[in-house]
């Protein structure tokens, strides 16, 4: 789309000419931040990333994508972006290790925030950053998208607030995509490409030597930089699933799994895992499995809402509302808009199903900046998503359920685990609990 092709697009957000920022300019902080392009004319202020070759592949992009048609200033360190250039909004989009440090400062320096998920890395950096939000007062977006993708909203309306489906008793999210690496350390090893600071990549991380996998798009894969699938696949649909049903914050979490198919990768996320995740008055439970296949092939990332009254069965593709007895059956699809945003058809890397979900995201950031509400995945909605998931896997690593205490921000009655609460930085990096 060029430049002067954007003017369909903005609809009311005329007015919302925001200095913006991406930290982080791989995969999906392109993702995110083109949809944002694509329904306000903002001004893309500065791009910040670690991979040069990765950064000014990024900003030739925006460059032709931008309402101003110019080609944003790129940088390697984010707090001299941030100081500089001082963004209106910041998009972080960092692998999950990189989180809490960017935005921490993003918020120290005045901007609004979209934040992709989970939050953070530990229980202890989201708390920082949700404390950090409500105290300078600023506008925090987090991307669990599902709140915001259209034929799940309908699934909402139509079936689970009608009351379609009775008294909700259970609940199960899953994902059985074959995810995981199977590379091997013999064929994975590899010297650190010269475009690349190795170094800044790791961060507050444990530094490891640079593999093959880990660079670009394969760090979920290893628990140092991430939460493994659970942080990465169950967040998504743990929260659908909070948003659908109103659930609070999680009240007891116990996972079990581990790496019991691809035992030679050099991942080190469990490759099998289960957890369930206790909420008042009702068990949503998580199963994935990076191998074999999927119990309902129709579903194999998906939610699952079951009443006396009938079941709802949900992904990012479809949904389907199935009746017990002689009720009718309802149905609906992903919402397509590839005919208002032609673009979206030839983008590299672009999930078509789900950019309209995005763009709908960044309309609902862009009004809450405006009138200084709360989004709909408020930093606070994506703490208790992103913890809950932390939470199971710690659970599987100790081996035993941990009873979370919300209020007091700790795991009742277990020293060892909230122990885990807060992991240590790497030497020259300060964890932003600690002030």
């Amino acid at each position: 789309m060029t430049s002067k092709s954007h003017a369909a697009s903005y609809g009311g957000f005329g007015d919302f000419k925001k200095r913006v920022a991406l930290i982080g300019s791989g995969w999906y902080g392109k993702i995110d931040l083109l949809r944002l392009i694509q329904v306000a004319p903002v001004e893309v202020v500065g791009l910040c990333d670690v991979d040069s070759k990765m950064l000014a592949g990024a900003a030739d992009i925006v460059g032709t994508r931008q309402a101003n048609g110019r080609k944003p200033p790129t940088f390697k360190n984010y707090q001299e972006l941030l100081d500089r250039e001082k963004p209106d909004l910041v998009l972080i989009d960092t692998p999950d290790h990189w989180h809490a440090l960017p935005a921490m400062a993003a918020i120290e320096s005045g901007a609004d925030l979209y934040l992709q998920k989970p939050v953070s890395v530990d229980i202890a950096e989201g708390q920082a950053i949700l404390d950090a939000a409500r105290k300078k007062g600023r506008v925090v977006q987090v991307g669990t998208q599902r709140r915001s993708t259209p034929h799940l909203r309908d699934a909402k309306k139509q079936v689970v607030d009608a009351g379609l489906l009775g008294e909700i008793g259970h609940a199960e999210v899953c994902c059985y995509y074959h995810m995981r690496s199977r590379k091997t350390p013999e064929n994975a090893l590899a010297p650190v490409p010269d475009y690349l600071d190795w170094d800044l990549w790791t961060g507050p991380a444990p530094m490891r030597p640079f593999n093959t996998v880990v660079h670009p798009r394969g760090w979920r894969g290893f628990e140092e930089y991430g939460n493994g699938i659970v942080g990465d696949m169950c967040i998504h649909m743990l929260d659908a699933v909070r948003w659908m049903l109103g659930l609070g914050e999680v009240k007891r979490v116990s996972s079990s799994g581990g790496i019991y198919v691809d035992k030679k990768s050099i991942a080190n996320i469990p490759d099998t895992q289960t957890a369930t995740f206790t909420f008042d008055g009702l068990e949503v439970v998580w199963n994935h499995r990076t191998w074999g296949d999927a119990p309902d092939p129709e579903y194999p990332w998906a939610f699952f809402l079951y009443g006396d009254k009938g079941t709802l069965k949900a992904d990012v593709h479809k949904w389907e509302f199935i009746p017990r007895g002689k009720g009718r059956k309802l149905a609906g699809e992903v919402v397509f808009e590839l005919e208002k945003y032609p673009e979206d058809q030839t983008e590299d890397g672009i999930e078509k199903h789900v950019a309209p979900a995005v763009r709908e995201h960044m309309r609902d950031l862009l009004l809450r900046t405006a009138d200084r509400g709360r989004p709909i995945a408020d930093i606070e909605e994506g703490y208790r998503s992103t913890s809950a998931c932390i939470l199971a896997n710690m659970s599987q690593k100790l081996g035993r359920s941990l009873e979370w205490d919300a209020a007091a921000r700790t795991v009742k009655n277990d020293d060892e685990a909230n122990k885990h609460l807060a992991r240590p930085y790497r030497e020259g990096y300060k964890h932003p609990s600690l002030g």
